[in-house]
């Protein structure tokens, strides 16, 4: 069932991806819903995604702290 919240949340991330704030938002709905393990695989997974949308860099200082 864990993995469904995991995947769940990457399906949204991608759909609010648009929208700067909506993403930030939703990932730190995401932090407080994952497991720790969860939380590093969607951080490598944010690292990739992001790589080529400038907009989405300044919700990553959400995962790295």
């Amino acid at each position: 069932m864990a993995r469904a919240m995991y995947d769940y949340t990457k399906t949204i991330l991608k759909k609010v991806s648009f929208n700067s704030d909506l993403f930030c938002k939703e990932l730190k709905k995401a932090l407080t819903r994952l497991l720790p393990h969860e939380i590093s695989e969607l951080t490598i997974w944010l690292t990739e995604f992001t790589a080529n949308k400038p907009e989405l860099y300044s919700c990553m200082a959400l995962v790295r702290n």
